[in-house]
């Protein structure tokens, strides 16, 4: 399937799946799939956790604006975001300009899950990782809320997301 006409830019927490649902998404339309931290980490020559230890979350911030500005300026693809892309609002802004955007919510319980199985998550580092997730998740919904599009994620397959997604897409004329 091709014929993608505006970039797909997957938003919401982390753990909530963007990286695999946006993979699988990209494989299905036949376009390229873009991973904003993937590119952050490319573009510092270091981590993320290292990037936030080293400069700060600002840095971070500032770093994953400018590099999701530029993907936002590459041919129509499937951009993964980072958890806080969104609620940054020039970013939030330039991605409601460029992109269709789609809020990929789960809920705290599989949130949980899924970033326990890596490390790489600065800011669940310290001895409540399922509050901070909460406190997070209550702090940003009404933001995530503002996507163009929200599916929900729970523990099944990551292509019932991608049906979800494919269905509203066409539905939205982007396809």
């Amino acid at each position: 399937m091709t014929g993608l006409i505006r970039t797909v830019a997957l938003v919401g927490m982390m753990g909530s799946g963007k990286s695999s649902v946006g993979r699988r998404l990209a494989a299905r339309l036949g376009v390229p799939f873009k991973d904003a931290d993937s590119e952050i980490e490319r573009a510092a020559g270091c981590p993320i956790p290292e990037i936030f230890d080293r400069f700060g979350e600002g840095a971070f911030r500032d770093g994953e604006r400018k590099v999701i500005a530029r993907l936002l300026g590459e041919p129509p693809h499937v951009l993964a975001t980072g958890g806080g892309a969104f609620v940054d609002a020039s970013t939030r802004e330039r991605l409601k300009e460029s992109a269709v955007t789609v809020w990929i919510k789960a809920p705290v319980e599989v949130l949980l899950a899924r970033v326990k199985r890596r490390d790489n998550r600065p800011l669940l580092r310290g001895d409540d990782p399922r509050g901070v997730l909460e406190r997070l998740l209550a702090e940003r919904t009404p933001i995530y809320q503002l996507a163009d599009v929200t599916v929900e994620s729970d523990d099944g397959p990551h292509s019932q997301a991608v049906d979800q997604i494919l269905t509203a897409l066409k539905a939205r004329e982007v396809l």
